[in-house]
């Protein structure tokens, strides 16, 4: 296993070194930092700042109204022509 060397500025080695264990070498001391911070990505999804969110509750709630709106014209449109389509279909309607 190779190693590498990396730079830190002396405030975050002062850190690193005072959360280090005796006996542990500070490559452990990372790899267990590392496992204790391993988030899951599930945590935050879906959320969002207030101001956002507020945002996209208006968008959703327009967007609801519109199709509810539109559904509703084209039900009566559709019932329309089909009352249209059965005084046609009766007999009643002369030539």
């Amino acid at each position: 296993m190779g190693t590498k060397t990396i730079g830190l500025r002396d405030d975050v080695y002062e850190r690193l070194k005072a959360r280090k264990r005796d006996e542990e070498s500070f490559t452990e001391l990372v790899d267990r930092l590392l496992e204790d911070s391993d988030p899951d990505w599930r945590d935050g999804f879906g959320t969002l700042p207030e101001a956002e969110g507020t945002e996209l509750e208006a968008i959703v709630s327009d967007s609801r109204t519109r199709l509810s709106d539109g559904l509703s014209e084209r039900q009566n449109e559709a019932l329309e022509l089909l009352s249209d389509g059965d005084h046609e279909d009766d007999g009643s309607k002369t030539a």
